[in-house]
């Protein structure tokens, strides 16, 4: 993959800088900030380690996921609040996020992803979804939507 996603969006971020692009810039500094959150709690964890770990990019990806829902979530109810601008706004940094996130797998992708990972963890019955899902996370983050796919490791388990 060549540059780590951590560093393109820094490349991103000096990019909007020059264009002057406020929208932009302001989304890649909110995600900058979302990564040195998770830097400095993982930092935390292993005891104030001197030399700060560089985060791994199925981190940047959790956290860009996790952003992309919130702003889902955030125009969702500005639409049912009948505020159209800010759920367009909301529209826009998702549009910004998603740039760095994985194309999403088709529905037939989803469903073959869900038999090879019920296959790899030998998964029988939904005691075994947990598994399955930790599974499909470690591969698949930011591609799925993990909320569409579980009823469907459900149907498939139960």
């Amino acid at each position: 993959m060549g540059k780590d996603l951590k560093a393109r969006i820094g490349e991103s971020l000096k990019q909007a800088m020059k264009d002057k692009d406020a929208v932009r810039l302001s989304t890649l500094r909110l995600i900058n900030a979302a990564i040195k959150d998770t830097e400095i709690a993982l930092r935390a964890e292993t005891s104030g380690d001197a030399e700060p770990q560089p985060i791994p990019d199925e981190k940047v990806l959790a956290i860009l996921g996790k952003m992309v829902k919130q702003r889902q979530e955030s125009a969702r109810v500005y639409e049912e609040g009948g505020r159209l601008e800010l759920a367009e706004q909301e529209r826009g940094e998702i549009e910004i996020i998603e740039e760095f996130l994985p194309a999403k797998l088709s529905a037939e992708e989803q469903a073959a992803a869900v038999e090879k990972a019920i296959a790899a963890t030998g998964a029988e019955s939904l005691r075994d979804m947990g598994k399955v899902m930790a599974a499909l996370k470690a591969k698949y983050t930011g591609q799925m939507d993990f909320g569409e796919v579980g009823p469907l490791v459900r149907a498939r388990l139960g």
